[in-house]
């Protein structure tokens, strides 16, 4: 038996203004949300501008120069150039613009980058690896004392490293500084075959200081 619903019985449940107004400002909120999430943000920073002119971006050019092991070197028009390029699959960069003709290589762009990276990381590693090493003498350092320091002053040098040589004075012994100096001096002269003098002796304090740096090939 089907149930017959009285039209005048049923209760329409409406909602209040209060619960209008919260449902409008829940719709709102969420099509910001979506909105926030379909926008495409710009990417931060600037784009690295390529430190060379490569392929078509060489411009105003008639004729390059062409150096490198995987072609013949000589100079050749630029569309000769451009087209061995292609020929290769490689990159036609531009490294000397200034030259008459400009000078390029037929290269990997991203291999040639590379390895001006990695050389400069090598160069810059080997300054950052300068080693200080330091000799202390006494005023009347004895000879068995002086020609043992000045042996490891040697090694040092012969290592690459720079030598700080100093005469400390304690107490009353600051009397004998012009001894000290002296005494520098005469190291600096044994020296003179493996080092340059990087400072004269100096009084800093207690400590009157020479400095020495190796010298190349030594």
């Amino acid at each position: 038996m089907d149930t017959v619903l009285n039209p005048k019985k049923c209760i329409i449940f409406a909602p209040s203004k209060r619960q209008h107004n919260l449902f409008t400002f829940l719709n709102f909120r969420r099509k910001q949300t979506i909105a926030k999430q379909l926008t495409v943000r710009p990417l931060r920073g600037r784009v690295k501008e390529q430190p060379n002119r490569i392929n078509e971006k060489i411009k105003g050019v008639k004729e390059v120069r062409l150096v490198g092991e995987n072609v013949e070197q000589g100079v050749f028009s630029y569309e000769d150039a451009i087209r061995l390029a292609d020929q290769l699959e490689l990159d036609l960069v531009e490294i000397s613009p200034n030259a008459e003709p400009p000078v390029c290589r037929i290269v990997d762009y991203q291999k040639f980058l590379y390895q001006i990276k990695k050389r400069e990381k090598e160069a810059k590693a080997k300054t950052a690896k300068v080693v200080l090493k330091e000799i202390r003498f006494g005023p009347q350092t004895d000879d068995h004392d002086y020609n043992f320091k000045l042996k490891h002053a040697i090694g040092f040098l012969k290592e690459g490293c720079k030598v700080k040589a100093y005469v400390f004075f304690k107490g009353r012994s600051i009397l004998f500084k012009e001894q000290g100096e002296i005494l520098l001096l005469r190291f600096a002269n044994e020296l003179e075959e493996y080092a340059k003098v990087d400072q004269l002796p100096k009084l800093e304090g207690k400590r009157m200081i020479i400095m020495f740096s190796p010298k190349k090939g030594k």
